[in-house]
């Protein structure tokens, strides 16, 4: 019942993360919080709150166990912790696959959809060789840099976070592969299942990426890439920011090199990043840092 009226009040309209989390702040509980609703709606404190309905929460989770996956709340055992760091992290998430490669130290890998071949071949080689090293590699299941660094991953331990439902396949070319890596890796939504993924979805997804990993590296980007928003999220989460360098006059390079150029580290082979990564006071399991305490009760 508690992880039930904890779904219900985050698939509930209006209600995200951060407000979630303000309300569990100021009435104890998911079950305190959605009784506390009616009235605070009322005297004004709640405008266009509208608790999810009962039923569709319970075909959630039917939907969820019947394609074989989980939900995974803020405050469970085995929700990933460095995710827990983030204010704004997400208080449930779908999950199919081996949770525990989150116990390793994870390393995102993101680039451009539209990648040159060899920007692809050296991020799957890259992903590879750092899962030898027993890495985790994440990725957004995207063509080209994304789908790489998950096949290079697959057998060594690879992350998918997918911005639409757990059980939605996009884009539809990498059917395939989602399903090798709910079997052999680990899928993450946060959406519900069958939402299919629209724009407003990546940003969301793309904090996730970062919010995983110890470290970000972006493989190929132009200047006004997606993965540059990844980049700029690891940074803010005080995650540590990796590029790989390419020619001046490639475009698809330029925002790579502008990373570069405003602080990024250089990521050229994995032995090197490997060593640059181990100095994160992140990459133990274990984890230095405390999770992020949450907010104080603010005007709802």
């Amino acid at each position: 019942q508690i992880h039930f009226d904890q779904l219900r009040l985050i698939r509930s309209p209006n209600i995200g993360p951060v407000s979630y989390r303000q309300l569990l702040s100021r009435f104890g509980s998911a079950k305190a919080a959605i009784e506390a609703l009616p009235d605070l709606v009322r005297r004004g404190g709640g405008k266009q709150m509208v608790l999810a309905n009962e039923a569709a929460i319970a075909r959630e989770f039917q939907i969820t166990h019947a394609f074989g996956a989980r939900h995974v709340f803020a405050g469970d055992a085995d929700y990933p912790l460095l995710l827990s760091h983030l204010d704004n992290a997400p208080p449930v998430m779908c999950v199919k696959g081996d949770l525990a490669l989150l116990a390793r130290p994870a390393v995102a890998l993101v680039g451009a959809r539209n990648a040159s071949a060899g920007a692809c071949q050296f991020a799957r080689q890259l992903a590879f060789e750092l899962g030898q090293m027993e890495l985790s590699v994440v990725s957004g299941l995207a063509r080209g840099i994304d789908t790489a660094a998950h096949v290079g991953s697959i057998d060594s331990g690879t992350v998918a976070v997918i911005a639409g439902g757990v059980d939605v396949v996009y884009p539809p070319e990498n059917r395939a592969l989602q399903d090798r890596i709910a079997e052999r890796g680990l899928l993450i939504a946060e959406q519900p299942p069958g939402t299919e993924p629209r724009a407003r979805h990546f940003p969301y997804r793309n904090r996730l990426l970062a919010g995983l990993a110890i470290g970000t590296v972006v493989v190929e980007a132009a200047l006004r890439s997606g993965s540059l928003v990844t980049a700029r999220l690891a940074a803010e989460q005080g995650r540590d920011v990796y590029a790989v360098p390419g020619s001046i006059r490639n475009p698809a390079a330029q925002g790579c090199n502008a990373l570069l150029k405003d602080g990024a580290r250089l990521a050229d082979n994995a032995p090197d990043l490997l060593n640059e990564l181990a100095f994160s006071p992140l990459f133990e399991a274990g984890l230095a840092a405390r999770p992020v305490a949450p907010p104080t009760a603010a005007a709802i």
